[in-house]
């Protein structure tokens, strides 16, 4: 009987060109910079069949926390791995982006990352936390375009505040 359940966590999904935000509605593909997905157990996260969708890694962990404070138990958290991608940093208005990358294979588990928080490089909802696989990565980022370093687990509220009102 034991052999029947499992603990392993859902694979990540692409995102299509239908999948909104679950914070602010935006189309996800349609916007630049970083994508979350968050599966919840037994769970409908904003009315719909897992994972939870974010145009912006800060709205997830902003959507995540206030789940986990309703009691729902997370069983998965996605974002993009700028290691795993060929990324593109451009300009646009005066507004330094990073690419979007929905596909899911571009996904990795946020706690198996390494954080920049707070660049010059903003994504669909201005500063964000842009994940690096690969420390050097993250850290040849900040030390290009500024921010810093974070690890999953410290990731905390004030810090989501902090890039919301930015």
């Amino acid at each position: 009987m034991a052999g029947c359940l499992s603990s392993e966590a859902p694979d990540p999904v692409t995102l299509g060109t239908d999948d909104a935000c679950d914070v602010c509605g935006m189309v996800i593909p349609q916007h630049p910079g970083p994508s979350a997905e968050v599966f919840y157990q037994d769970e409908k996260p904003s009315n719909h069949d897992n994972p939870a969708r974010f145009d912006s890694t800060w709205e997830a962990f902003q959507y995540d926390f206030e789940r986990r404070d309703r009691g729902w138990t997370r069983t998965a958290f996605y974002v993009t791995d700028y290691s795993s991608v060929d990324y593109d940093i451009f300009t646009d208005a005066g507004t330094t982006f990073i690419s979007t990358h929905p596909a899911a294979e571009a996904f990795t588990p946020a706690s198996e990352v390494t954080f920049v928080v707070g660049s010059a490089v903003e994504g669909a909802m201005g500063r964000d936390l842009i994940a690096f696989s690969e420390n050097e990565d993250a850290t040849a980022l900040a030390d290009e375009y500024g921010g810093s370093t974070a690890q999953f687990d410290d990731v905390s509220r004030s810090t989501i505040a902090e890039l919301a009102q930015s």
